[in-house]
């Protein structure tokens, strides 16, 4: 190792990506500030000549729930967009210790509630659409020259994204996943097969900027890849149940077909909405099963128990049925109060020292507050579970120890005579868990999930 490889080596991370932008730029960082949120980013300061740039750094999330993990590809996507018109950020370069992209910090906020009027809103929205519409026609050999997939088919198109994810599940998964095996199982029986026409598409839409009444950019093509068109629009209906997207969902579709001269197809848009749910469901599931040193474990169930929640409601839209509130039994105590109560106690009595440090304790005690919940519930939860399994598992396979497996085998090995008994099964499940957890942090989302007028 020379002196100046000693040297690099010996730097934090900061100061290595401090040199990294100085060389990309030309100019000279006046400051550094990291963003608070579960994946490492800042934004930056850069004095150059007279002008001052303003620099986002996207930091590696040294995750392996990811099904493209290399930031070196969003950013070629995110030149190809540039190219086209597309308001995207410029990407400045690449930091490879550590990962990173360089880009361009963009002004404005995603809060639509922030817009001056309701005009102003509801332009920000079309404005959002008509964007995403002229990023559908960029051609997309040029995303395939950029090492994004291609599909081939109506078949390859309609599965994009479960294919993109299913190795990556397969891989990590840890222990049966009886609603998600239920949920790929109806979509490989279910696919639109005259959608034989692809786009590139962000995959995980609605996210954009704007300022002063006007779109700015759209952001986070960590997901992005070539299907379905309709996709978009189904990532950006689930979406607007927790981030308004600024008007009404029907009224962008019938702007996006006004737009781009073609009728929105809304057995595919359903189909796509049905698929994304899935697919979300299946990159989190090992990691709520088998939780690793230093997750985000509070947004992982968040997430887990609002994903859900939409993959029932799409399944039970898909397939016109009406689903019904279930029962809920009493809460018994689990004996873990007290120590869970001194828990709570001690957390809340730590005295963080930053942001982050905060950050974690909030975490902590999200955590806790449903770790308490549990204790009360939990066994009233398993016990719906196993009785009600056992209308069609069978009494002695619903009390056996490895019920999930049974249930899961059960689940793809069953015709589509059983989709509707199934999908109410796994529906009462997860709106038992909804009113038990949804008054806690970690509920609050599933607790707001709804599925906005697609006609």
């Amino acid at each position: 190792m020379n002196a100046r490889e000693q040297n690099a080596a010996e730097l934090t991370d900061e100061q290595k990506l401090r040199v990294c932008i100085e060389d990309l730029t030309g100019g000279h960082v006046n400051s550094m500030r990291r963003q608070v949120r579960w994946r490492p980013a800042w934004f930056v300061e850069v004095a150059q000549g007279d002008e001052t740039l303003q620099i986002y750094v996207r930091g590696d999330r040294k995750s392996d729930i990811l099904p493209f993990p290399e930031l070196r590809r969003e950013a070629e996507i995110l030149k190809v967009l540039e190219r086209h018109g597309i308001p995207v950020p410029h990407v400045y370069g690449m930091c490879d210790d550590p990962v990173a992209i360089i880009m361009q910090s963009v002004a404005g906020t995603r809060d639509v509630s922030q817009a001056a009027s309701a005009a102003e809103r509801s332009s920000v929205a079309r404005q959002f659409i008509e964007a995403v519409a002229a990023m559908h026609r960029v051609p997309i050999e040029q995303f395939a020259a950029a090492g994004v997939k291609q599909p081939q088919n109506a078949l390859e198109i309609a599965l994009a994204g479960l294919e993109a994810y299913w190795p990556l599940y397969q891989q990590n998964k840890s222990c049966p996943q009886p609603l998600i095996e239920f949920a790929v199982r109806w979509l490989r029986d279910n696919i639109p097969p005259h959608r034989d026409r692809a786009s590139f598409i962000q995959f995980d839409s609605g996210q954009f900027l704007f300022e002063g009444g006007r779109l700015t950019t759209l952001y986070d093509f960590e997901f992005a890849m070539i299907g379905d068109p309709m996709t978009d629009l189904a990532t950006m209906r689930m979406r607007d149940s927790y981030e308004s997207l600024g008007e009404e969902f029907r009224e962008l579709c019938r702007h996006y077909a006004s737009v781009t001269g073609e009728p929105i197809d809304v057995g595919a848009l359903r189909f796509q909405n049905a698929l994304f749910s899935t697919v979300s469901c299946m990159q989190i599931a090992d990691r709520i099963a088998a939780p690793k040193s230093g997750d985000p474990h509070d947004v992982y169930l968040e997430w887990d128990l609002a994903l859900k929640r939409v993959l029932v409601l799409i399944l039970a839209e898909c397939m016109k049925v009406r689903l019904e509130p279930p029962r809920i039994g009493p809460a018994r105590d689990g004996g873990n109060a007290a120590l869970l109560n001194m828990l709570k106690d001690a957390v809340e009595q730590l005295q963080p020292g930053d942001e982050l440090q905060a950050a974690r304790q909030k975490s902590a005690l999200n955590l806790l507050e449903c770790a308490m919940r549990a204790d009360q519930w939990g066994g009233s939860l398993e016990r719906a579970a196993r009785d009600e399994a056992a209308e069609f598992l069978g009494e002695q396979a619903a009390q056996l120890p490895d019920f999930e497996a049974h249930l899961e085998n059960f689940v793809k090995a069953a015709g589509p005579e059983y989709d509707e008994r199934l999908l109410r099964y796994f529906a009462a499940q997860i709106e038992r868990r909804i009113a038990v957890f949804g008054p806690t942090q970690i509920g609050r989302s599933a607790q707001r999930v709804h599925l906005p007028p697609i006609e």
